[in-house]
């Protein structure tokens, strides 16, 4: 019992090493603002500064990564999910990326659909997490996320769907547009209205299960049925 205890003492210790000299071998992530402002320039956007806009950024976090202002940069029941995936099946599908993860991918990551590209993925997320306060990788996600419609960030997708800044979007407003990123295309409310108001329905069931809104809040939010302009 004592040797088996010792054995994975050291296994656990030996993986820890491995794992550390792999985060040092890793790419900086000190020029994350400057690539974010080069996709934001690229796509004639306008950025958001800190802290970002307060209901759309609940709204994201609810429903893209609950567990953001406490993990690490990574979530361990879905890189676990993603570990027992590949093992058992050789499937490198991702599970529940976190917001880290997703601004990573976005800014460093080409191939994170491989093992080695998801490794790095979740390493260079967690170089991110010590290096950038929750609030600035928050600015930062919001900054370069695509809505739809060539909407890339939410100062776009905020004048884009609504004619507003995002500072002055309703809880409707803000839960219809946090919906958007994981399937731009599919939850278009110019094209898929009712799709799109199923999904806003989710993130404000998603802002209550998190205490931001109660019950009363959320269904007076959906209520507001969200005014869009002109078929685009």
């Amino acid at each position: 019992m004592r040797l088996g205890l010792v054995a994975c003492l050291v296994v656990v210790a030996l993986g820890a090493l491995v794992g550390w000299r792999y985060l040092a071998a890793l790419p900086s992530v000190g020029d994350a603002q400057q690539r974010v402002d080069a996709i934001v320039q690229s796509h004639h956007g306008v950025e958001v500064g800190t802290p970002p806009p307060t209901k759309v950024g609940q709204a994201i976090v609810a429903v893209e990564d609950s567990r953001f202002y406490t993990n690490h940069g990574i979530d361990v029941p879905s890189m676990a999910h993603f570990t027992w995936g590949y093992l058992t099946t050789g499937s490198t599908q991702e599970a529940g990326a976190t917001i880290t993860e997703q601004l990573v991918k976005i800014l460093y990551v080409q191939q994170s659909h491989t093992i080695g590209g998801k490794l790095e993925m979740l390493g260079l997320a967690l170089k991110m997490n010590q290096a950038y306060s929750k609030p600035q990788i928050l600015e930062m996600y919001l900054n370069v996320i695509y809505f739809g419609h060539q909407a890339y960030g939410i100062a776009q997708a905020s004048e884009t769907y609504f004619h507003l800044p995002p500072d002055q979007l309703n809880w409707g407003q803000a839960s219809l547009l946090a919906g958007l990123p994981q399937a731009p295309t599919a939850y278009d409310p110019f094209k898929h209205f009712d799709l799109a108001r199923e999904r806003q329905s989710h993130v404000l069931a998603r802002l209550v299960a998190t205490g931001v809104l109660t019950p009363a809040q959320a269904a007076a939010a959906y209520a507001e049925t969200p005014s869009l302009p002109p078929s685009r």
